[in-house]
């Protein structure tokens, strides 16, 4: 019996997993380093490629612009429901200052999520296993 304990779907997109063995990681480096969007090849458990065809990333783009306007529009709500009539650079100051702080995880969690919805990688817990035991 394998004591290893295996991650469930959301964990790994949480935990910015690999889509198929959900053991290793997409990015080479945290969140708040100067190479933040370094991402690995391929997994460095089971060996399968990130990148699906060249190219591949680009439609994260398109998840990315999603969490934007979602902060923008929470923004926005949350200015007008709790300042009456705020000021415009309220609105600038709300929405930077947010925006440069999360801009990392918007583009780990785009291109996370892009991968695990639009990859076609399924997930199997013995990918780790199978790559180890033939070297």
């Amino acid at each position: 019996m394998d004591n290893q304990k295996h991650r469930s779907y959301w964990q790994g997109i949480a935990q910015q997993r690999c889509p198929r063995c959900r053991e290793g990681k997409l990015f080479k480096y945290p969140p708040y380093s100067l190479k933040f969007t370094e991402m690995y090849k391929e997994c460095p458990h089971c060996g399968i490629p990130y990148e699906r065809e060249p190219g591949f990333f680009y439609g994260a783009m398109y998840v990315s612009y999603a969490f934007q306007v979602a902060l923008f529009v929470t923004v926005l709500v949350a200015l007008n429901i709790l300042m009456d009539e705020p000021p415009v650079w309220a609105y600038f100051a709300g929405v930077l200052v947010p925006l440069f702080v999360l801009f990392p995880h918007f583009f780990r969690y785009a291109r996370t999520l892009y991968l695990y919805f639009f990859s076609g990688i399924q997930y199997d817990p013995e990918a780790g296993k199978k790559t180890q035991a033939s070297q």
